[in-house]
């Protein structure tokens, strides 16, 4: 009976975690999760000349991993929108606090102020300037015109290196800015904290210090573009039967053992 109220709690957990790869099948940049099981500590009940005769006492779960493989890459036409090419993660800031997050959304849009933000509001992070020389919020502004030119800014772009650059009013094109993306040792060791972001990046070992998209095995940007969830749906909803089979199957096993115990009080009545 043990065995099968271990295994419930253990399908329930999968069950949980399916449920939620399945509601994020159309969120951007979402990395589904899988369930690993190990099986418990055995009840040891002594030995003979074939070995040591033990009794398994149910099952746990020994981690649940998130899968990061890449998502489909859509075009959205947008032009703040934009979606990693291979490894490496968006650096994004919360101007309250300072946290720093990463992310693989690119849902970004531009602020009346010029700052390129996620939909949460967090400041996408990267070179400020042309000269690369400080890293913090990229901001599509006029103040690093050329020759103190004030003219106003017309347009924008982003290129697949992450360049921001911009056409002001009176023509003049410049550069101004690089979006940089961060790689990982072990990705697994980021922590899920909503709103597509995770924490924990010094746990998962950053590989050197943010770099230009394309350098480093760092992806390149598509432009224009978003990551679609990684979510394979035809392989949850196998997941989701196997896993619905499997606690029917343990409910049994108790129901049977429940069954047991109510002849041995029936025997002593």
């Amino acid at each position: 009976m043990d065995s099968g109220v271990s295994a419930l709690d253990q399908f329930q957990q999968q069950l949980n975690v399916i449920g939620n790869n399945i509601a994020n099948v159309q969120t951007v940049g979402f990395k589904s999760a899988d369930v690993q099981f190990a099986d418990a500590l055995s009840q040891t009940l002594g030995s003979n000349a074939a070995g040591t005769l033990q009794v398994g006492t149910g099952v746990t779960t020994s981690g649940i991993t998130n899968d990061f493989t890449q998502g489909s890459i859509t075009n959205t036409g947008v032009q703040s929108n934009m979606a990693v090419n291979g490894n490496g993660f968006f650096l994004v800031k919360d101007a309250s606090s300072g946290q720093t997050y990463a992310t693989r959304d690119g849902q970004f849009t531009v602020t009346p102020d010029g700052y390129l933000e996620t939909s949460s509001g967090m400041r996408v992070q990267g070179y400020i300037d042309s000269s690369h020389g400080a890293i913090g919020d990229i901001q599509i502004t006029n103040v690093n015109a050329p020759a103190g030119d004030t003219a106003a800014v017309q347009s924008y772009t982003f290129d697949s290196s992450g360049n921001v650059n911009i056409l002001l009013s009176d023509g003049t094109q410049y550069t101004d800015g690089q979006i940089l993306l961060q790689n990982f040792t072990s990705p697994g060791q980021l922590l899920k904290v909503g709103s597509n972001l995770y924490s924990g990046l010094a746990n998962a070992g950053p590989l050197t210090a943010a770099v230009a998209p394309g350098t480093n095995g760092v992806g390149s940007l598509a432009t224009g573009s978003l990551e679609m969830s990684n979510v394979d749906l035809a392989v949850q909803l196998t997941s989701l039967i196997t896993t619905q089979r499997a606690y029917e199957a343990n409910t049994k096993v108790i129901t049977t053992s429940d069954d047991i115990l109510q002849d041995l009080v029936n025997l002593k009545r």
